[in-house]
């Protein structure tokens, strides 16, 4: 080579490392100066090289990483998973992006971070495996946002829940459980719900006192097995919160306790006694809220919340869920224990304005029954009457006036007071009827239906007028029953009406069944399918007691959910030897409460 070639051998030589160099110094920085973490690890999953960003977010040197795998680097990681994506990168070579791992690092031991890990395989000129890279990137921030959002739904979501599952029927201890499902295990791991004892008496006019609460504990849900629910009251027990129970602060004050940290001084301000302290202790208890249960001013109740399985302590944003959940219960808390006690008027009403017991009756039998409506409705105006009269005569009445409510009720006991009145007089059924007519027109707003029947055991005939009612039945000894064919007649109430007599003759065994459309009357079924069915049930019931009968047909027709309530009375034609003597049991009032 002369000297010219070789000036321009080291020329192209000089060119050709130059650059080189320089790739190999910006490849240098670019890992020295990365914000994002990056280490290599050999074939063993141990670490080769890291860089300073990982070395800042591991809180660990270089040296302290080589030779170590990631689980010995990091004990507060849940590293199973990064070493599983590790052997998976390295066995099929396809890289891994954007792995989420949540954890604490020596850096930080006492907060969580999150970093999204990407991994690929590191691989020679000729196709030889290395080891494989990891790029960590610090997405604290980003996975903050991102839990925050997604609490924020779920928040939404459980408030949302609460609006369809919260109040569906009016009835205190139904509404109670609701409350403590809905915040289980969404809100809290043990939920408690207490109201006042004298709120429930519906006797609160003011707020709490300042000595002890007599509190009833309405529901207890956990959101598994715990001994916590043992330190709980038991529901329906009555128990006396001290002044210094947390609950008992929250009650006065109006306003909820939180205690994002609970301590052993604390769990004795919880608990109702040592023993429950201990039971909480054991169970783990470490974050407590309680929350008012306020309805229109007054404080019902609270709603007790516990945390153990989940880490998480309570915080001002799940007071303030809590109190959302707990003001809308208490809202249907309230309704319903003011409609209870409305309803339970009612009945003491309706009850004392049912018939007493006849004295005697000459050649019948009877048995009656009268259950109010089993649902969230108000007790209904459906009633019966058996009324002795002048020569061994009986009258059978079954009514309903329409409506629902105290009111109902009252306009009922004045028109059974009436009829009892004209019975007296000895007037033919269709002149009950139509005095009974001529009363309910001057009540406002009411209506009624009534059959009015008088059975006469020396002439075996019973005469009988309908005011717009539910036909009888009559069940003839050894012949299929029937519904009897009588001239319907208006509503009493509607004023003007002729109203017509029926005579029908009864033999010794017959069954006269009177009843109100509480019994056969359904949203979802045709009445004619519902009055064959009674039939139906009917045929064969001359083998029955009349007793017996009236239950068969409440168990066969009434639903649990039926909105109205039942009067049902069935006499029973007895044989003429039977004259002048008292015939079966006085009649059964059964109350569905």
């Amino acid at each position: 080579m002369n000297t010219s070639e070789s000036f321009r051998a080291e020329d192209d030589t000089h060119r050709t490392s130059q650059p080189r160099r320089l790739l190999n110094e910006l490849s240098g920085r670019l890992v020295s100066q990365s914000p994002v973490g990056l280490a290599v690890m050999d074939t063993d999953l141990r670490y080769v090289a890291v860089n300073p960003a990982l070395e800042r977010i591991n809180g660990l040197s270089t040296e302290e990483h080589v030779g170590r795998h990631v689980s010995e680097i990091l004990p507060r990681v849940d590293t199973g998973a990064i070493e599983s994506a590790q052997r998976r990168v390295l066995e099929t070579g396809v890289p891994l992006l954007d792995l989420s791992v949540v954890g604490r690092t020596w850096a930080d031991a006492d907060h969580d971070h999150a970093w999204s890990v990407s991994l690929y395989r590191l691989e020679d000129p000729v196709g030889r495996t290395w080891g494989v890279a990891a790029s960590i990137a610090d997405v604290t921030e980003r996975h903050r946002l991102a839990t925050e959002a997604a609490r924020a739904r779920r928040r939404l979501a459980l408030i949302a829940d609460a609006s369809a599952l919260i109040g569906t029927v009016l009835d205190v201890d139904q509404t109670a459980r609701e409350l403590a499902g809905v915040t289980v295990p969404e809100l809290a791991d043990i939920a408690a719900v207490d109201v006042l004892d004298t709120v429930l008496a519906c006797h609160r006019a003011a707020g709490p006192g300042s000595g002890p609460e007599p509190f009833r504990a309405l529901a207890l849900a956990a959101a598994y097995p715990t001994e916590a629910t043992r330190a709980a009251e038991q529901v329906g027990d009555l128990a006396t919160y001290a002044a210094d129970r947390l609950v008992t602060q929250c009650v006065r004050t109006g306003k909820p306790v939180l205690v994002p940290h609970v301590t052993d001084r604390d769990l004795s301000r919880i608990a109702r006694d040592p023993e429950a302290a201990t039971l909480l202790a054991r169970a783990g208890i470490h974050s407590y809220l309680a929350v008012p249960l306020s309805a229109r001013g007054i404080v019902l109740g609270a709603l007790d919340l516990k945390r153990a399985r989940n880490p998480l302590p309570f915080n001002h944003d799940d007071a303030v869920l809590a109190g959302e959940l707990a003001n809308r219960a208490a809202v249907s808390i309230d309704n319903a224990r003011w409609y209870q006690s409305v309803r339970n008027t009612a009945v003491t009403l309706q009850r004392s304005l049912l018939p007493e017991h006849p004295s005697h009756l000459v050649g019948l039998e009877i048995a009656s029954r009268y259950q109010p409506a089993q649902a969230t409705s108000e007790v209904g105006g459906d009633w019966f009457d058996i009324i002795p009269l002048t020569g061994d005569k009986t009258a059978l009445v079954v009514g309903d006036v329409m409506g629902s409510g105290i009111d109902a009720a009252a306009t009922m006991g004045r028109l059974r007071t009436a009829a009892c009145t004209l019975a007296e007089l000895d007037f033919d059924p269709a002149q009950v009827l139509q005095h009974l007519d001529r009363i309910t027109s001057g009540l406002e707003h009411y209506i009624a239906t009534c059959l009015y029947a008088v059975y006469d055991p020396h002439h075996a005939e019973c005469h009988i007028a309908n005011a717009g009612h539910m036909p009888p039945v009559l069940v003839h000894t050894g012949r299929p029953p029937e519904l009897l064919d009588l001239h319907p007649g208006a509503p009493l109430g509607v004023g003007g009406v002729t109203f017509n007599s029926s005579t029908i003759d009864l033999g010794p065994g017959d069954d006269l069944v009177l009843y109100t459309d509480g019994l056969v009357e359904t949203r979802h079924h045709p009445i004619d399918d519902r009055l064959d069915t009674l039939l139906g049930l009917l045929d064969g019931s001359a083998c029955r007691p009349v007793g017996e009968t009236c239950d068969l047909l409440l168990h066969a027709l009434r639903d649990p959910g039926d909105h109205d309530d039942i009067a049902l009375l069935i006499a029973r034609i007895c044989p003429p030897s039977a004259d002048y003597r008292i015939i079966g049991a006085p009649p059964t009032v059964t109350w569905g409460l």
